[in-house]
């Protein structure tokens, strides 16, 4: 069987440092543009110059273990072999179709060329679908038969986004098991079998719907009893957290996994408006400021500028950081019922329990005993998800909260974001609930536009 050639695109090494492990016994190649573009990026204070610097310390590593040039293939870990390309850049190739010899446009010459030379397939991986777009055209314009762009796919794992577990699913049954939940509070996961057409994990929702129309129904959770998964009517015990009452299904869900102590880790999905922070905020209030459970609440949010970074703006910490977290001062507003910033800050000063701060501050430290909400979590990569969750402490409970839909860092989309991805490898966990929610509670025409615009 013939080996394969993988040539990589800047992204995917921005995106992922030890991207270079995960094609197996195959080629990875490395065009030598793509190594001036990642030294460009080694000085940025991000997650862009964190991988930057890491696959500077890969390179190293085997650049010593070759002890001398990496143009010539040497072994990796994974089986396969690894090189940079300082040939094969000729651009006669796209004169025709591409006039500019653009960094982007140099790269696919390389892969193109090498194709061109090769015995055996040679696949473009890269992020950018407009590059993926440009290298597919010029596959069909000169019949190259053994050149395959493709998208990268370690992480995945879902090929789109509707595809997203939402933690919950609706059924139709025959009233009697509608009557026996209410009756019992709990019933044996095999009742539903037969009406079941999805998978679902332990701390997902279903809504039992009857079979033959009418209005009878029950809301009840998967839970793990003695072993075995039942199903566990959700009562209205708690109508309400902090002052705010939950107005959909959605929401009476959500609120039940985030007053839950045994669920260490929420992931929130929906678009903007429909309760996902505000929810949040108040469960987080209620268990550390009423409750006393947990020993703080700290509110975060990766910060994804457009231009230069926060540590460019004027000002103290505290006044950088505003503008990018005030929709979370937005909501404390609401649950606080504070008639201004002023009155706003003065109760927050008064509270030792609540820490708003960026993702950028809390990095490297250990989180032990706190309610910890991440919003904007479509905008982290996997690793930086990883890297969050992997120092949490005992006692912790995180809540990872967004839109994976409305994407603002340049190397991540729908699917491969840290919250889709947390969602997806993480799901059948136990100690890991799922809520996708769908309905704008903000006003009549803020639902209309988030569906129709």
């Amino acid at each position: 069987m013939l080996l394969k050639t993988f040539v990589l695109d800047t992204n995917i090494l921005l995106h992922d440092a030890h991207s270079l492990y995960q094609f197996g016994e195959n080629e990875v190649v490395v065009p030598a543009i793509v190594i001036e573009e990642i030294d460009s990026k080694k000085r940025l204070m991000n997650e862009v110059g964190r991988n930057a610097r890491e696959f500077s310390r890969i390179y190293k590593k085997l650049r010593d273990q070759s002890k001398g040039s990496l143009e010539h293939p040497i072994p990796l870990e994974s089986g396969g072999t690894f090189r940079i390309e300082l040939n094969h850049r000729s651009f006669e190739k796209l004169k025709n179709e591409f006039n500019e010899a653009s960094n982007d446009n140099r790269i696919i010459a390389v892969a193109i060329n090498l194709s061109l030379d090769e015995k055996g397939d040679v696949v473009l991986v890269s992020n950018d679908t407009l590059m993926i777009a440009k290298a597919d055209a010029l596959k069909n314009s000169l019949l190259l038969n053994r050149f395959f762009p493709e998208l990268y796919e370690s992480d995945r794992l879902i090929q789109h986004v509707d595809r997203i577990h939402k933690g919950y699913q609706e059924i139709q049954v025959p009233s009697d098991i509608i009557d026996s939940l209410y009756k019992s509070g709990e019933l044996p996961i095999e009742v539903i079998q037969d009406y079941v057409h999805e998978e679902f994990y332990v701390q997902d929702f279903i809504l039992l719907k009857d079979l033959y129309g009418s209005n009878h129904s029950g809301l009840c959770r998967v839970m793990l009893h003695n072993q075995k998964m039942v199903l566990k009517d959700l009562k209205r015990d708690r109508q309400q957290i902090w002052g705010v009452f939950p107005k959909n299904v959605q929401q009476r869900m959500l609120m039940e996994l985030l007053m839950d102590k045994s669920v260490s880790l929420i992931c929130a999905t929906g678009k903007a408006g429909t309760g996902k922070t505000l929810l949040a905020l108040a469960a987080g209030l209620c268990q550390t400021e009423e409750e006393q459970h947990y020993q703080k609440l700290l509110v975060s949010k990766p910060i994804v500028p457009v231009g230069n970074d926060i540590g460019f703006l004027p000002g103290e910490k505290e006044e950088k950081l505003r503008p990018w977290v005030q929709p979370i001062y937005d909501n404390l507003e609401f649950l606080f019922d504070a008639k201004n910033e002023e009155e706003l800050d003065n109760i927050l000063s008064g509270l030792r329990t609540l820490k708003v701060e960026a993702l950028t501050y809390i990095r490297g430290r250990s989180i032990p005993n706190q309610f910890v909400i991440i919003d904007e979590a479509q905008n982290l990569s996997p690793h930086e998800v990883k890297t969050i969750l992997t120092r949490v402490g005992e006692g912790t409970k995180v809540i990872l909260i967004g839109d994976p839909e409305q994407i603002d860092h340049p190397y991540l989309d729908s699917v491969n974001n840290g919250l889709t991805y947390a969602v997806e490898q993480l799901k059948r966990e136990e100690e890991v609930g799922i809520v996708h929610l769908t309905s704008t509670e903000r006003s009549k025409l803020a639902e209309k536009a988030a569906h129709l615009l």
